[in-house]
């Protein structure tokens, strides 16, 4: 096998997110809904006998050292394999939008190489450096909608019914560390069990860094407020700029208000690459 092309990375939506406290490291501690929906980067691998990691932009240009890059060569250097990749790019889940896209193309990148280089590493040897190049990795690495806790690392899968989204992403994006460094921002969420989380509802809970993002980013609470409009109950996921909200049927959303990205989505059962890495030894 010398090449694994079309392999599509999927974004994530956070059903709800809950920070319930910080660690002396200052890592925050989350509950989280994590669901995969139908909105995906592509991402096509060439193997390279000389070593080399290289990355090709074919949509947007991406920076030098972006997560696809850093997963390679993590996995590259923990392995040990004299092998390298050609990774072209096909971007299409917005930056800091708060739906993982980055994360996801890291993942997949690390179950491709995985495979691509003949490593067939299990599920436990790729999750460590998934988790240390983001929180939202070890997810897609998993391969299903889950149940998070902890800082990410803690993943219990879950069913969510099929159903369709509406998903709005303002120009404007957010950085993550802005949102967790701010004082205001809620940190003591008290925790849940997950059997109160009723994945038929899709209404339980709420986005902790919500208020923080709206108090940044004006243009979130225009969103809420636009889809509020459709008789829709919005919240904003991960953390953020994207709006997202359930769509029933029957109701039509057919303009997007000043030009932002929109999209109705469906949401995944499993992930495109589940079942990947090697079985448990």
């Amino acid at each position: 096998m010398r090449s694994l092309h079309n392999l599509l990375a999927p974004a994530k939506l956070n059903l709800f997110l809950h920070i319930t406290g910080r660690r002396d490291d200052g890592y925050h501690l989350l509950q989280s809904v994590f669901m995969l929906i139908d909105w995906c980067d592509t991402l096509h691998f060439d193997v390279r006998e000389d070593g080399v990691i290289e990355r090709e932009d074919l949509t947007v240009a991406l920076p030098a050292d972006d997560l696809v890059v850093r997963a390679a060569r993590a996995l590259q250097q923990v392995s040990g394999t004299h092998l390298g990749a050609h990774i072209a790019v096909e971007k299409h889940i917005p930056a800091q939008a708060g739906m993982g896209g980055g994360s996801s193309d890291a993942a997949t990148t690390l179950l491709a190489l995985n495979r691509l280089w003949g490593l067939n590493w299990p599920l436990s040897k790729l999750m460590p450096l998934g988790l240390a190049l983001g929180a939202d990795v070890p997810f897609f690495l998993s391969g299903h909608n889950a149940w998070i806790e902890g800082i990410g690392e803690k993943i219990t899968p879950i069913e969510v019914p099929p159903s369709r989204f509406v998903v709005l992403k303002p120009n404007a994006g957010l950085e993550t560390a802005k949102i967790f460094r701010h004082p205001a921002l809620q940190r003591a969420t008290e925790t849940a069990t997950m059997p109160v989380f009723d994945v038929n509802h899709y209404g339980f809970g709420r986005n902790d860094l919500q208020p923080v993002a709206q108090a940044l980013c004006p243009e979130i609470t225009e969103a809420i407020q636009w889809l509020g409009s459709f008789g829709l109950s919005p919240r904003m996921t991960g953390s953020g700029s994207a709006v997202f909200a359930k769509l029933p049927d029957g109701v039509l959303i057919d303009s997007t208000p000043h030009n932002w990205q929109m999209r109705i989505c469906s949401n995944m059962a499993i992930h495109p690459q589940a079942g990947w890495a090697a079985s448990e030894s």
